[in-house]
């Protein structure tokens, strides 16, 4: 008793000079290398029988902090004494134990609704970050409750918004490698089992599905007619409706104009082929790029003023940036190796992109000038890393990896724009061509 006393008192003198800090705040950087240590005691139960759901809610929300790399979770059995959510917390006692962040909550079940309260505090100033903030839903919604809380956690430690309540469109493969079953289906970001739900029937070939920029709708390439051409689903009632695009034998790799009522795509037509754009309402088509080489895998910039996209036109595959209204594209890829599947970040300051060097592909992004150019998956041992896709917040990147062997197949993963916290997306079966979207309402 008298050792525990002596320890207790020893943390708390060595907390001391850190109580002079500034507030609780982690800059996100590529300097951030130490997790920053939190406290999540079990919410507690403020209606009987709500004693499990305020467990799952509680540790959802953690896995979703902890799975960022940018926090630690202080394990239960450290703490010195227990917390009631209304009750003010006892501060002293997480310094003890190094907390520097405490996530207080409450869960209420009655009937079909699920009530989550929460508050966050910062420990060693002894001052609450926000205001406490109340959540309602139905309880088939209490993951949604759980991701939202996280977010909120993220948003206020961090200054910038999380990505925790949002979901992935991926393609779901079965069957032998030779002849695999391939469907687009809809995930929660994190994999959740119960979450996927399948959107197309897998009675044809279909790839690279993208999101809409509010998340309703989904595009994609699909091969029913024998030659590729581009669907589009209401992910509420998934019946497909072809784009009609230009004339042309070939359409493919497309993605939503950043305001969701254009559609911008690679075309085919007589042996070569450029990107077009085309109003989804007027369907008047407008070509963007008009050169003999092959021009494919366009990504608009965040404010839809430039396009980035792949070309061959320097006799390998390199990528280019050039204006929407058009103009002499600019090569800004110059590594060894070929580039392609350029995607424009949320934030505007980075291109992610597949690279393809010395016999295999990785995942790396650059500066919109190309500069700064990183492989976030070089190190990894990888051998088929492809199809990047960032997270709303423009943090993390998932992107899909192919496993060598008959019986290898592709899995989906994240990394962070730093390259560190390389993690897999557990999914149901093999998974590959993975679109995040945005953050949900």
């Amino acid at each position: 008793m008298f050792k525990r006393l002596l320890a207790l008192l020893c943390a708390i003198v060595l907390a001391g000079p850190v109580m002079a800090q500034t507030p609780l705040r982690l800059t996100i950087t590529d300097g951030v290398i130490e997790p920053l240590p939190f406290a999540a005691p079990t919410f507690t139960a403020e209606v009987g029988g709500s004693e499990q759901m305020a467990a799952d809610i509680t540790r959802v929300m953690s896995e979703d902090l902890v799975n960022t790399g940018l926090f630690r979770q202080i394990p239960s059995t450290a703490f010195i004494s227990q917390h009631t959510f209304g009750v003010a917390p006892s501060f002293s006692d997480w310094r003890a134990v190094n907390a520097q962040a405490l996530v207080s909550g409450a869960v209420s079940v009655q009937g079909d609704q699920v009530v989550v309260k929460f508050r966050l505090y910062d420990v060693f100033s002894g001052n609450e970050l926000g205001e406490g903030q109340q959540l309602v839903a139905s309880t088939n919604g209490w993951r949604r409750l759980a991701h939202k809380v996280a977010d909120q956690v993220y948003s206020r430690i961090t200054g910038e918004a999380g990505y925790f309540d949002s979901r992935i469109i991926y393609v779901a493969e079965s069957g032998p490698k030779d002849n695999r079953r391939k469907v687009i289906s809809i995930m929660d970001y994190d994999g959740n089992p119960s979450s996927v739900t399948q959107l197309t029937t897998g009675s044809s070939l279909v790839l690279a599905p993208r999101f809409s920029p509010t998340g309703d709708r989904v595009l994609y390439t699909d091969y029913a007619s024998g030659s590729p051409r581009i669907n589009m689903i209401n992910v509420a009632n998934p019946a497909p409706i072809q784009i009609q695009t230009a004339p042309g034998n070939m359409a493919f790799t497309p993605r939503f104009s950043r305001d969701g009522s254009k559609v911008i795509y690679s075309l085919e037509t007589g042996g070569n082929t450029d990107i077009w754009i085309t109003d989804i309402a007027s369907g008047q088509h407008t070509r963007l790029t008009n050169a003999t080489s092959i021009e494919t895998a366009p990504s608009l910039s965040p404010d839809g003023s430039r396009i980035v996209f792949e070309s061959d036109r320097s006799g390998s595959q390199q990528l280019y940036v050039m204006p929407i209204t058009g103009g002499e594209p600019q090569r800004i890829s110059f590594g060894e190796g070929r580039y392609g599947t350029p995607v424009w970040s949320p934030r505007g300051d980075l291109i992610a992109f597949t690279k393809q060097n010395a016999g295999a592909f990785h995942i790396g992004r650059m500066r919109t000038d190309g500069s700064d150019e990183r492989l976030l998956s070089s190190a990894s041992g990888s051998f088929l890393d492809e199809g990047p896709t960032w997270a709303p917040n423009g943090r993390v990147i998932m992107f899909f990896r192919e496993r060598l062997g008959t019986d290898g197949g592709p899995s989906l993963y994240t990394v962070d724009v730093s390259g560190r916290n390389l993690r897999q997306i557990p999914t149901n079966g093999f998974a590959s061509d993975p679109s995040w979207g945005p953050l949900r309402n």
